[in-house]
């Protein structure tokens, strides 16, 4: 595409991607023998047993690290921190945001 340029280099680079306060949602991969009913894109695994499945999380942005790294917290508490390339992570958009508020921290 002629004269498209993505989020993370029309800002100055991929740290300025995400910011303090953002909502985003991760897309974590699970397996398991039973899928939980927020599970989508599940698929058995070769015998069956297990399923492969993606859960999303709904986290907020705490910190932006000069390391390539994002600082994220849970509706729970819970923190965690992500390579800011990870493909798991999108920001939520307004729409997202609304559907799911409950589901973000506050």
């Amino acid at each position: 595409m002629q004269g498209y340029t993505p989020l993370n280099q029309r800002e100055g680079g991929v740290m300025s991607q995400f910011r303090v306060g953002d909502s985003i949602i991760y897309h974590k991969p699970k397996s398991s023998v039973s899928p939980g009913p927020r599970a989508r894109q599940v698929y058995a695994l070769e015998h069956g047993e297990h399923y492969h499945y993606v859960v999303d999380k709904f986290w907020k942005v705490t910190a932006v690290n000069g390391d390539g790294t994002i600082e994220v917290i849970t509706r729970t508490g819970k923190t965690h921190r992500l390579p800011v390339n990870d493909p798991n992570i999108s920001k939520a958009q307004p729409l997202q945001q609304l559907f799911h508020r409950k589901r973000f921290p506050n």
